[in-house]
Parts: structure tokens; sequence; C-alpha cells
């Protein structure tokens, strides 16, 4: 007999699922158009682009769905753990696959970054030097971030049909 705590369990997995596939979805357009489009311009106009992306991503709905799949992710693990599930290392590993894989690669990598990159001119030398040293660093940690992410929601999404399974 599923209990409301099943339920509730099931769905929060189901929420951290989707929100690890959203999140992924837009690191992965970064790494296949955003940058790659960057890198067809001169390097001043490249900066500015990037450095308006990086504040333009910083809105209530990117924000609240970054954030928010992390807290989904803990939530879902907590509950499915209380619940006495036979499999709840899947969420767990969903779980940890998104918050240190993707969430503390972008608070601990990707944000320094961002945060360098919009102190500097974007047609000063300092600028074009910041370009050079930011696209390698930043494009590998962002495919890192869109792994983890598409991997958690995946391991997630299994967790998700072994807890409704039984």
């Amino acid at each position: 007999m599923t209990t409301l705590i099943d339920r509730i369990a099931s769905l929060t997995n189901l929420v951290a699922a989707v929100g690890c596939g959203l999140v992924a979805g837009v690191m992965l357009a970064f790494s296949i158009s955003v940058l790659p489009g960057l890198a067809s311009l001169p390097v001043t106009d490249a900066v500015a682009a990037m450095q308006r992306f990086n504040a333009a991503i910083l809105n209530p709905l990117f924000l609240t769905l970054f954030l928010g799949t992390a807290v989904s992710c803990a939530l879902a693990t907590i509950l499915t753990f209380s619940t006495g599930h036979d499999s709840p290392v899947l969420v767990l590993a969903g779980a940890v696959l998104y918050v240190v894989g993707c969430f503390a690669v972008t608070m601990a990598l990707n944000v320094p970054l961002n945060d360098a990159l919009a102190g500097v001119d974007p047609g000063s030398p300092a600028g074009a030097q910041m370009w050079h040293n930011f696209t390698d660093r930043w494009t590998v940690w962002n495919n890192v971030r869109t792994v983890a992410a598409t991997a958690a929601c995946a391991v997630l999404i299994l967790g998700q049909g072994r807890s409704v399974l039984g």
C-alpha cells in the first residue's frame, strides 16, 4: 500500500529529475551553440556578449530552477530513504551527481570565471587576455556540469521507477 510519504517522495524525485534535465539543457545550449557562436565573433564582441549572457541568466526563473533542483534533489534523497524502499541509492546517486557535479562546479569554478570576466573592459588588452584564459576553462567545466546534470536526470528517473515499482 502506498502511503502519503511514498507519494511525496515519488513526486519530489520526479521534480528533481525534471529540474536536472532542464538545467542540463541550459548548460548544453551554452556548449553547443553559445560558445561556438561567440568564437566566431571578434574578441571584443565575444567578451561583451558573454558579459551580457552572464548578467541575464541571473534571473528569478533560472535561479529558482538551478537552486530549486538542488533542494529537490536533497529532499528527494531524504524522503526516499525515509520510506524504506529497497533502492534509495539511485536517488542519492542522482542527487550527488547534480549537487556536486553541477551545482558545486558552477559555484566553485564557473561563477568565479564569470565574475573575473565581468570585471574587464571588453575592448582592453586585459579583456582579450581574460577571454583567452576564460573560454577553454569555462567550456570544460560547463561540459562537466552538462554531463553531471544529464546523468543525474537519468539516475533519478531510474530511482523513480524503482520507487514506484517498489
